[in-house]
């Protein structure tokens, strides 16, 4: 299993009608991170000197019944779901192809929270 990277999902507040996801991004741009991708619904920041250092900022999942706490991209995304179906890991969110561009499913940690298990198409 290969992870691609990891990237903490935080949620902003009132959702994006309320100008969560701008003040976020302007927050986060005076640590020098700059947006390289923005959905309306989840918008990705990044280090243009790292782009492998995101976060994202979001307010409800577009598809998905609740809206993951982080997302990790790995190479092979039915390996991944095979292993933590087989492990016995509450998968939250069925495995589908989301027409964005990523294969995904969503699975509970041992901790609680809901991780998006993602590969990109």
């Amino acid at each position: 299993m290969s992870v691609r990277r990891i990237v903490p999902n935080i949620r902003t507040a009132g959702g994006p009608a309320a100008g969560g996801m701008e003040r976020s991004a302007e927050f986060y741009g005076l640590l020098g991170l700059e947006e390289v991708m923005n959905h309306g619904w989840i918008m990705t920041l990044a280090s243009s000197s790292h782009p492998s250092v995101q976060l994202s900022v979001m307010g409800a999942d577009a598809t998905a019944p609740v809206a993951p706490d982080l997302s990790i991209e790995v190479e092979d995304v039915d390996a991944a779901h095979t292993a933590m179906r087989e492990s016995g890991a509450e998968i939250v969110y069925p495995l589908r192809d989301e027409e964005w561009g990523v294969r995904r499913f969503f699975v509970r940690d041992p901790n609680g929270r809901v991780v998006n298990v993602l590969g990109h198409r």
